[in-house]
């Protein structure tokens, strides 16, 4: 109840402008968010850099509603890409194709999404095609799809709470994808999605075993463990140990301000650890999916709302 409760309040517009006239709600969004502005995010990384994580940076923000303001997004990630270069950050790049331009046609986000991995290539720069609602599952997918045979610092994500992320995985594996495996963060429909969080588990421990085999990482494929839930990591640790599968053929990811102390500790044991550090002035859809991920998140935010 909990849950769809802030599901359904990040897509309220009454809602988006009531939390974020709260000065108290930024203070509340900023565990989860790194600020406002790339300087920001940029000093964020440079200390997750020194602790020894790896980064992915990714500028908040959705759908977009004509061709301008899809062009400024895209200038504003080259922006992002190249601040990465200019500071000599350890990081990667997310991106929603909804804010490229995917909602006003696949044309627009295409030649939007090819001139940013054009310039993430010159710059040696990896980037991740984020994962939205299943209403844009089947484009997302096509679009990597299209853009991978000209740019191999392109990567997608899949959300295990889907019915069809099994049968998506194993075809990506024999195309030696790299993609980040997730839960999944947006209330789908139950002939979609797994309504049970122990089915949806289980789904995620059988997609990685399935996937980090040694034939298929030994054609390319590159798994993105992306979780907090110590299930999962545990799950993942006891395969790569099982199958002997080297620390730099896979990595676990978490996002910023979310088991800060297990990022470290993951990083300090030889895996590689990379986190998600979002930014940017959208931050309230964002903000609303953490809480309706875990409840400890809405005890955090009511901790901070109401202390001096």
């Amino acid at each position: 109840m909990l849950r769809s409760t802030f599901l359904y309040l990040s897509s309220a517009g009454w809602s988006r402008k009531f939390v974020t006239s709260l000065g108290l709600a930024r203070r509340a969004a900023r565990r989860f968010v790194a600020g406002e502005t790339l300087q920001e995010a940029v000093d964020a990384a440079r200390e997750l850099n020194k602790k020894g994580l790896l980064v992915s940076l990714d500028q908040l923000g959705e759908s977009v509603h004509n061709e301008q303001q899809a062009n400024h997004a895209t200038d504003e990630y080259i922006g992002l890409l190249e601040a990465i270069k200019a500071n000599d950050l350890r990081s990667s790049s997310s991106v929603k194709l909804t804010q490229l331009g995917l909602d006003i046609s696949d044309d627009l986000c295409l030649n939007n999404m090819r001139r940013l991995l054009t310039k993430a290539k010159e710059l040696g720069v990896a980037v991740t095609i984020d994962m939205e609602s299943t209403a844009y599952t089947d484009r997302t997918i096509q679009i990597f799809r299209t853009l991978r045979p000209e740019f191999d610092n392109v990567g997608t994500v899949i959300q295990a709470y889907l019915y069809r992320s099994e049968a998506d995985m194993d075809q990506l594996a024999t195309e030696g994808a790299r993609v980040r495996l997730c839960k999944g963060a947006y209330k789908e429909p139950a002939d979609k999605a797994f309504p049970q969080k122990a089915d949806v588990d289980d789904n995620y421990i059988k997609i990685v075993h399935q996937y980090m085999t040694p034939e298929n990482i030994q054609h390319g494929a590159y798994l993105e463990v992306a979780s907090h839930d110590p299930k999962m990591i545990e799950a993942t640790q006891r395969h790569v140990t099982k199958h002997n599968i080297a620390s730099d053929k896979f990595e676990f990811q978490m996002l910023y301000g979310i088991r800060s102390a297990t990022q470290l500790e993951l990083a300090q044991q030889g895996f590689q650890v990379r986190v998600y550090v979002p930014y940017g002035t959208e931050w309230y859809p964002y903000f609303m999916r953490r809480l309706a991920e875990r409840p400890a998140n809405v005890w955090f935010m009511a901790k901070n709302l109401f202390s001096k």
